[in-house]
């Protein structure tokens, strides 16, 4: 299991979660998207607490980007949080699923960060029974799958990273990292093309 578990044999001890500051986030979108892998993410609930490193995410780049949601400056009940401080929690339901994003780009520019897929951390039991699977290499490899076994919901929407029961932890620095088209975004014209998506290579927990 260790070649499975790839940052989590990089440990020399056990991690002690601690919210990230929020100076974090202050950084620009397509630079944050690779500064959070290997961040541990952390959604705490009744039931227990539940953390996966975050293996892949997407950047998704504002008002010149079709597609994001905010492109043109869509400004709607939904992308109201985009156009907040950098850190706050984005969710938003497709397909039933739950989403999670973390907005970037300062107030000037709504921007965000899909968190795609997480290695499991803590909790895996937790996320065994909510996923109703045992395959732990299948818990967290996608966006929809990674919000239903760590229990992140659409009441998360709003809060922040750095204070809520869903926050980000410092991690484990990956050795390599990989950049390549987004996932699911085919009628966004040139933009399905940009090099947004970011992965840590050699991830047995990636979405596709």
């Amino acid at each position: 299991m260790k070649k499975e578990f790839l940052l989590q044999s990089l440990l020399q001890e056990e991690i002690e979660p601690s919210p990230l500051h929020p100076q974090f986030f202050q950084k620009p979108t397509l630079e944050l998207a690779q500064e959070l892998l290997g961040c541990l993410l952390v959604k705490e609930t009744p039931d227990g607490t539940a953390s996966g490193f975050i293996v892949e995410t997407e950047a998704y780049m504002g008002p010149g980007d079709r597609a994001a949601h905010s492109y043109n400056n869509r400004r709607t009940k939904r992308t109201e949080i985009m156009f907040g401080e950098s850190g706050l929690i984005y969710t938003y339901v497709m397909h039933t699923h739950t989403l999670v994003n973390v907005v970037s780009g300062g107030t000037e520019t709504p921007e965000a960060i899909l968190i795609r897929a997480v290695e499991p951390y803590e909790g895996i039991p937790l996320m065994q029974q909510r996923r109703g699977l045992e395959d732990v290499r299948k818990l967290t490899n996608g966006p929809g799958k990674l919000t239903k076994a760590l229990g992140i919901t659409m009441m998360d929407y709003g809060n922040s990273f750095t204070d809520s029961s869903l926050y980000l932890s410092p991690g484990i620095k990956p050795e390599m990292i990989s950049a390549g088209p987004r996932i699911g975004i085919d009628n966004s014209g040139e933009a399905k093309d940009y090099p947004w998506r970011f992965w840590i290579s050699g991830s047995m927990y990636l979405s596709r």
